[in-house]
């Protein structure tokens, strides 16, 4: 598939959607469009095209539109291993459809520290790729309480295949289309939620821990049913 169709809306991974407007898109000219909450500093910048993410410990970089389902976010990311300090290669994860339980009308209206556990609050979907130093591979829907974040065993994967690759270009694709809930790795689905309760409207935001990740040609893309 070529960067054309693939920025062009056109191709659909699931027969029941199809992908419509284009909603937002952000090639990282700046990083005004997100908000970094980080645990103990690094640096979250806009830099050759790209969102650089450079952590010690656990951050989480929200995009500051709500969104509006049912939509389809999109975006490149790469793990680097090259000997930096935080060349960790772990934690490609992410939010969507999140709200904070205790702000749900405003993400950004309850501050967090960029501890994971701060994040328990949310209503959200949430996977984590690579997770525990790239050796587990989990998809949670939080439920806004402080204690319990729910895990059904089939969404715990610790294939190779499920786990990262460094230093290679990966497409993350993120569905909310009612209560279709889904994540994809290219071209592969690695989880899949029939939610009877869905989160139709929410904040995206990328979320690792002591890594370095750069996030490439970031799409919103407005979900229809299919003909």
């Amino acid at each position: 598939m070529s960067r054309d169709t693939e920025n062009s809306g056109k191709f659909s991974p699931d027969a029941r959607f199809e992908i419509g407007e284009l909603l937002f898109e952000d090639d990282f000219a700046t990083d005004s469009n997100w908000v970094a909450e980080l645990e103990k500093g690094g640096s979250v910048k806009a830099r050759a095209g790209g969102l650089d993410i450079d952590v010690p410990a656990g951050a989480t970089v929200w995009f500051r539109p709500l969104l509006e389902g049912p939509v389809l976010i999109q975006y490149h990311a790469r793990v680097i291993q090259n000997g930096g300090p935080n060349d960790r290669v772990s934690d490609l994860n992410c939010f969507w459809m999140a709200r904070d339980a205790r702000s749900p009308h405003d993400i950004f209206g309850f501050e967090r520290s960029g501890q994971f556990a701060d994040y328990n609050p949310l209503r959200a979907y949430y996977v984590g790729l690579g997770g525990n130093s790239n050796t587990t591979t989990r998809f949670r829907r939080y439920i806004g309480d402080a204690n319990h974040r729910p895990l059904l065993p089939e969404h715990d994967l610790r294939a190779p295949d499920d786990l990262i690759r460094p230093n290679t270009a990966q497409t993350i694709r993120l569905v909310a289309c009612g209560p279709l809930i889904q994540f994809y790795r290219d071209e592969r689905k690695l989880f899949e939620l029939d939610d009877p309760q869905p989160y139709t409207g929410g904040w995206f935001g990328f979320r690792t821990v002591w890594s370095h990740i750069t996030i490439r040609h970031f799409r919103v893309f407005r979900l229809k049913g299919a003909k």
